[in-house]
């Protein structure tokens, strides 16, 4: 025979308080903390669960979030979905996420319909394309809704490390490059703008100017174009790509003409995918915490609901990543 779940009346009578006192614990009100440490007690020892429908009647709220993306299978946004996945279930909410596909409109307004149904106590949208962004913005969800985006950087005179990026730019200046190229992600992404412009207000910042800026796709194929492309005699001693899967891209494509790296030309990239210390060379590149940014924005959004009390920044704290792609400048480089 399955085994009855517990109710508020058997953790009462296990914990000897009253089954008000229960209810008040479950709505998180104030209380005693003896009185609280008994019904704690009883919960673990009765391996209460919480049913989601019975917390709804007590508190009112359906303790579920609906999360929209459209790049779950990409690396960054995968992570940052499982991030709000974890900081959600930790506050005691269920994260409903559907992925979108923004390129058809009917997928998307059905998914929105579909999502609207639901009795959710707020929405989690997650934007990284200006028109991704546009539309989420002009949607009436009828619940505390955020629109989870990276911010425009435009303070890069006094920012322009907070991609990351900055700290390339000092780690290969700091080993004599003075000719670096950026190969930037696609310009409809905040993200990519974020790092063009940490880019060049770091080689600012030096006194320098960039030997070149290139737009890729963030595949890897873009950037072997881009550097296949480049003119005999235009190649930089150093490469900043604006993600992992673009600097191997361009490893390749060098290789592809005659140069070593790093001994000819240094590359970085941005991210540190799993993949990236198994590149060859091992890549340098700037570690994101994606799934801190994942739990920010879920964080923010309970702010919004009435159920959070911290204030974090999307974007946490980048951290360099130095390994064998990077070198001091050759000074005898041929340029293929």
């Amino acid at each position: 025979m399955a085994r009855r779940s517990a109710t508020i009346y058997d953790i009462a009578r296990a914990a000897d308080v009253s089954h008000q006192s229960v209810s008040r614990y479950m709505r998180g009100l104030d209380m005693r903390r003896s009185t609280k440490e008994k019904i704690e007690k009883a919960l673990e020892t009765l391996s209460y669960r919480p049913n989601l429908t019975a917390r709804a009647l007590i508190t009112g709220r359906s303790h579920r979030i609906g999360a929209l993306t459209h790049e779950v299978n990409q690396y960054g946004p995968g992570l940052i979905i499982q991030g709000a996945t974890s900081a959600a279930r930790e506050a005691g909410y269920l994260l409903d996420v559907i992925a979108l596909d923004m390129g058809d409109t009917n997928d998307l307004n059905q998914a929105l319909s579909q999502l609207l149904q639901y009795d959710l106590d707020g929405i989690l949208a997650f934007a990284s394309t200006d028109s991704v962004k546009a539309v989420f913005e002009q949607t009436d969800f009828g619940v505390p809704a955020l629109v989870a985006a990276e911010e425009e950087d435009y303070q890069v005179e006094t920012s322009f490390d907070r991609p990351g990026v900055g700290q390339l730019v000092s780690h290969l200046v700091g080993l004599g490059h003075e000719r670096l190229l950026h190969i930037g992600g696609p310009e409809t992404y905040s993200a990519a703008r974020n790092r063009l412009r940490a880019f060049e207000a770091a080689l600012a910042h030096f006194g320098l100017k960039p030997a070149g800026v290139a737009h890729g796709d963030w595949s890897a194929r873009s950037a072997y174009q881009a550097v296949m492309a480049l003119p005999i005699g235009s190649v930089p001693t150093a490469i900043v790509a604006a993600n992992d899967q673009m600097a191997l891209g361009a490893i390749h494509a060098l290789g592809q003409r005659g140069l070593r790296v790093p001994e000819d030309v240094s590359v970085t990239g941005v991210d540190d995918t799993p993949e990236a210390a198994y590149f060859t060379p091992a890549l340098t590149t700037i570690r994101l915490d994606f799934k801190e940014q994942g739990k920010n924005a879920l964080v923010a959004l309970l702010n919004e609901i009435g159920d959070g009390g911290e204030h974090p920044s999307f974007l946490p704290a980048p951290t360099l990543v130095l390994r064998d792609s990077t070198g001091p400048r050759s000074t005898g480089a041929t340029n293929p």
